[in-house]
């Protein structure tokens, strides 16, 4: 699954979405994780009440399951969960690496249901009642 992560410094994730210069965007699987891509963004980023800055960082992420953040505004956090993305808050900076460590942990035993849900992403459910 792709994960993404809101960072200032591609190693820990230590931003604010909408303030957020980088987005990490990682593929993690119960064995393993790599990096796909870093995108930059640049401009006033810390310019509170400015929408615009966030539609291209949720445009960024659209594919992802899960974003991680060190804090998210209300009309952020309601456009990712919009679009389908899991926002999960750090309590304080943590690096990225053990970050995707903990999460090809729980892929590997026995994911909690709102992960399974999220793994349901992108997957077509298909019914067959005939069965």
């Amino acid at each position: 699954m792709k994960v993404a992560f809101a960072t200032q410094d591609l190693k820990r994730v230590d931003a604010h979405f909408g303030w957020a210069k980088n987005i990490a965007i990682y593929e993690v699987r119960p064995e393993g994780h790599h990096l796909i891509e870093a995108i930059q963004f640049d401009g006033d980023l810390k310019e509170d009440g400015n929408e615009d800055k966030l539609a291209p960082k949720i445009d960024a992420i659209k594919d992802c399951a899960i974003l991680y953040v060190a804090a998210i505004g209300g009309s952020g956090a309601a456009r990712v969960v919009a679009n389908n993305i899991h926002p999960m808050k750090v309590s304080q900076p943590e690096a990225i690496d053990d970050l995707c460590i903990k999460l090809e942990g729980v892929l590997k035993g026995s994911p909690p249901p709102w992960l399974r849900k999220v793994l349901a992403k992108g997957h077509k459910r298909s019914f067959d009642f005939e069965d």
